[in-house]
């Protein structure tokens, strides 16, 4: 961390990266089948007017549907993976300039089919699949699309909507562009006095520095920076909001979280019965922060202290090598062939692993159907970067397993499920940590770290839910949302979910502005949803063993054949009750007990 300067892309060793080649050896094999794309996409219009003359023309559309939907997924995600590489590269900035144009262009082409598919009669479908046993495959999409006939439009209003999706897309393009690109942080003194730039990647691990200068130099600067853009990102998150409304209104839906829920098949009861268990177990928030200020022995506790780790005495600096034998140790309990495929990521340069200037920030797991899935990390030799390796290898196995058992059509699951992989990763992985070590002040370290899981995942993520929620429902009626409005209705959220015993300090009234997943409308729910059902079904894998690890591995290899509510009660977990969300909050209050008892 004390080296000041980022690496250029072209200096970071082929090792260390992923092995993009496997997708397009060379730009221009992604050029040649970018063209191919195009001149098949006009096929698709032939079959326009026509689903509903026999089994064999259905059949026939469909498997083309497929067809282009994986040769579309391959361009846009190699595109956009070079893209992610170097956000300032602009070869890579026009390559996925041209993939969004054309997804959109796609959408425009197919968009004839949804409304043609519901015109024909529940009969004449169900001849179609007596007559052609190939249609069955194709069973549950049409059932789904029956589904949503209430808001499925005319083959003109469809075919508006999709030409439109390339002007919706701006809001999330431009925020991209600023967030990643043009956006620079000041530079401050480490804990050694080095100098030091903040980037996105390093922003989190200067907040977990022991020096509290350190903590509130990097808290300051990356949110005053954001303050002194506020009103543009106040538009632009505003204009993300507005375009939502539009297609809310064009869908008849009757809010945008209906809609957005809708397309998983999700009632709306699940997000707030989310927000409300949440709302009911606050108390054991407030104590999670009254324990950490009792810790760090402050006489005030401030925003930028809520990173640092707890337990002060103990450095678990893991490089990355260690970080793979770690997380392959802890993830045993999930069985040998897990262990295979964990170890085929590891081995054959799935993972792109070191920041370097201009690297897209975070972390996230992708990939495109037909080849294996690929990891971009920004990895830092700290325990959360462990954390982060097994729960992006939990997504990248999850579309390994789907993509190798389901067709193309339920291959890619839906994001509601999205989460609970990966978290089950870290659930399991922390278990096996804690048994292992016998080291008082080490036991309460990785405590520590699943306690601010709990924080960041379940609280922090719900209260993200909530401000979406409240901006979403005031743009419903109305109301404009200013960047004053957002700081407010920000400010007073961290009011409530923190309590009393810390300052909430003006600076993180902009923290709005620095979430990315707001630019997919009420997204960031699932990742709490997901975490309470994956500690439920970490529990029992851990209890049950094979038989749990079994319905797992269905569950994982379930891809999007079902709805994610139902694949989810196969592998023994309801979410449209509170019950998992309450069995992870009382988790939350074991570990603690646990805590205290260590620490006090």
């Amino acid at each position: 961390m004390s080296e000041g300067r980022l690496p250029k892309r072209s200096e970071i060793e082929k090792k260390f990266t992923w092995a993009i080649e496997d997708l397009y050896a060379t730009d221009e094999l992604w050029e040649k089948e970018y063209n191919e794309l195009k001149e098949m996409m006009p096929k698709a219009t032939d079959y326009r007017g026509r689903l509903s003359e026999s089994a064999q023309v259905l059949l026939g559309f469909l498997r083309l549907y497929d067809e282009l939907g994986v040769l579309m997924e391959r361009v846009y995600v190699y595109a956009n993976q070079k893209y992610h590489e170097d956000t300032g590269n602009p070869v890579y900035q026009d390559l996925a300039d041209k993939s969004g144009v054309i997804i959109v262009q796609l959408e425009s082409a197919l968009s004839f089919a949804t409304p043609e598919i519901l015109s024909i009669p529940e009969e004449t479908l169900e001849r179609f699949k007596s007559e052609e046993e190939e249609l069955r495959v194709y069973d549950f999409y049409l059932k789904n699309i029956l589904r949503r006939k209430p808001h499925i439009l005319s083959a003109q209003m469809e075919e508006l909507l999709a030409d439109a999706g390339e002007m919706a897309s701006s809001p999330d393009n431009i925020y991209s562009k600023f967030d990643n690109a043009d956006l620079k942080f000041p530079e401050i003194k480490d804990e050694n006095g080095d100098t030091v730039r903040i980037t996105h990647g390093r922003f989190i691990q200067l907040l977990e520095s022991s020096d509290r200068r350190v903590r509130e130099e990097a808290f300051k600067g990356v949110y005053e920076t954001y303050e002194s853009f506020k009103n543009t990102l106040a538009a632009t998150f505003s204009s993300n909001v507005k375009q939502e409304l539009f297609f809310t209104k064009a869908r008849k839906y009757g809010s945008n979280l209906e809609k957005a829920l809708n397309d998983s098949n999700v009632p709306v009861s699940v997000y707030t019965n989310l927000i409300n268990a949440v709302h009911d177990n606050m108390g054991l928030m407030h104590r999670y922060v009254s324990l950490r200020k009792k810790l760090l022995g402050v006489n005030e506790l401030h925003m930028y202290d809520l990173y640092t780790p707890l337990v002060q005495d103990v450095k678990m600096e893991v490089p990355f090598d260690e970080a793979k034998k770690i997380v392959a140790e802890g993830l045993k309990p999930l069985g040998e062939e897990y262990q295979e495929i964990l170890q085929e990521g590891f081995g054959n340069r799935w993972i792109d692993i070191y920041e370097n200037e201009n690297k897209r920030s975070g972390a996230y797991s992708w990939g495109a159907y037909g080849t294996h899935p690929y990891v971009l990390l920004n990895y830092n030799d700290t325990l959360d970067n462990v954390f982060t390796l097994a729960h992006e290898m939990g997504h990248a196995i999850h579309s390994y397993y789907s993509d190798k058992v389901q067709p193309y059509v339920y291959a890619g699951y839906k994001i509601f499920v999205a989460e609970v992989a990966s978290t089950c990763n870290e659930a399991i992985l922390i278990n096996h940590m804690l048994k292992k070590t016998e080291d008082k002040l080490q036991k309460a370290y990785l405590i520590n770290h699943f306690l601010d899981k709990f924080k960041g995942t379940l609280y922090r993520q719900t209260m993200f839910a909530e401000f979406e929620m409240i901006t979403h429902k005031m743009v419903e009626e109305g109301q404009s949302l200013t960047a004053d409005t957002l700081c407010k209705i920000y400010h007073d959220l961290n009011v409530l979910y923190y309590g009393n015993d810390i300052v909430i300090d003006p600076e993180i009234d902009m923290e709005w502005a620095r979430i990315p997943h707001f630019y997919r409308a009420f997204y960031v729910y699932q990742y709490a949803t997901g975490y309470s059902a994956a500690i439920a079904l970490s529990r029992r894998i851990l209890q049950e063993g094979k038989p749990a690890v079994d319905d797992y591995i269905r569950f994982l290899s379930g891809g999007s054949s079902d709805y994610p509510i139902e694949l989810l009660k196969k592998a023994g977990v309801d979410m449209s009750t509170k019950e998992p969300v309450n069995q992870a909050l009382k988790l939350f209050e074991e570990l603690l007990d646990q805590m205290e008892e260590l620490m006090l």
